[in-house]
């Protein structure tokens, strides 16, 4: 039965109507920002409750009181679980996975310059009818040096110029005794290009580095002239450069080719007016070429008055630096993200 009389500072009626407004609030809080508004305004330290509390009398009306703030409390408990768990599906439902959707794709990498003008330079003389040969890097110094026709003055025998393994073997300087392999293995006719890793105890500078890249070819057979090489090399340095590339031939001398040049290609750097990279001279070196020296062919058994033929050799670096107008030929070894990704 209802009592009539007060409890405390507020009447039975006024504690049933607090209850019912401050329930209502407790439900109707869609958030938690607006649960903890609702429990300030009737649990906190100025609310009506706490003010009554602190006014009681006597132990009805206390008992009464903190009932009903028992009450409250286990609806802000109850509330808060229901919000939290409401929030909780909220964000796995905007965080679900589709396993049918197509993943994302892992970023790529592209192919280094070195290896793309490899490519290039396969593809040219492919299209040629060569054979693409890869031979090993360390040599012995009969086929790297005396059975190219190497005098023994020459620099390149010098430890100061080469990497010996000991007296009779060496990191290979050049990919020439390819050749000498490719001779011994079967007779002309021979069209072949080797391509590989060759070292050198070069200064490391814009345009030199102790390990390099070299593609060197080889033709055997009747009648081959040096126009035949000019032609051969023309074609592939405009496959590789562009029509608009300068090429130029010098003469020079090599041991193991006779008559020998040199090709040059114009430098795209500074089209040819003289930089640092070219030194000057508006030109970049490519490599060495000839015809092949018929003492070399003596030394292989092949009849030097039957057979002829030519050989070239260049720096797949060199290649790419002129290709992409490089100024610093490190660039390529140093492995600079920033650099490789222009490419």
């Amino acid at each position: 039965m209802r009592s009539e009389g007060p409890v405390g500072t507020v009447a039975e009626v006024e504690l049933e109507a607090l209850e019912s407004e401050a329930a209502g609030a407790i439900s109707g809080a869609a958030t938690t920002s607006e649960l903890d508004e609702a429990r300030v305004r009737y649990l906190g330290r100025k609310s009506r409750l706490k003010q009554a509390l602190r006014g009681v009398r006597d132990r009805e009306g206390g008992l009464a009181l903190n009932a009903l703030r028992g009450r409250l409390e286990e609806a802000l408990e109850e509330r808060s679980r229901q919000l939290e768990r409401a929030e909780l599906e909220r964000a796995l439902g905007a965080d679900a996975l589709d396993v049918t959707l197509p993943g994302s794709a892992p970023p790529r990498g592209t192919l280094h310059p070195i290896t793309q003008v490899r490519r290039e330079v396969e593809d040219a003389f492919l299209g040629l009818g060569y054979e693409v040969r890869y031979d090993r890097e360390v040599e012995t110094t009969e086929y790297n040096f005396d059975k190219l026709a190497f005098p023994p003055w020459h620099p390149a025998r010098s430890p100061r110029d080469s990497f010996f393994l000991d007296h009779e073997v060496v990191l290979r300087t050049e990919t020439s005794p390819s050749q000498i392999h490719a001779l011994e293995e079967r007779e002309p006719p021979i069209y072949m290009v080797s391509i590989g890793r060759c070292y050198r105890r070069d200064a490391i500078d814009a345009t030199h580095y102790p390990i390099f890249h070299q593609f060197e070819g080889l033709a055997v057979d009747r009648g081959l002239t040096l126009a035949d090489l000019k032609g051969t090399l023309l074609h592939v340095m405009r496959a590789l450069y562009g029509e608009e590339r300068r090429v130029r031939f010098r003469t020079h001398y090599f041991p193991f080719t006779e008559p020998s040049m040199e090709p040059d290609v114009s430098c795209g750097i500074c089209d040819g007016a003289g930089c640092t990279t070219c030194r000057q001279s508006g030109w970049l070196e490519m490599g060495g070429s000839g015809m092949v020296d018929p003492a070399v062919l003596a030394n292989v058994g092949v009849d030097a008055d039957e057979w002829s033929g030519f050989a070239f050799g260049c720096g797949l670096e060199r290649v790419a630096q002129l290709r992409h107008n490089l100024p610093d030929i490190r660039l390529l070894w140093e492995n600079d993200l920033r650099v490789l990704r222009q490419f």
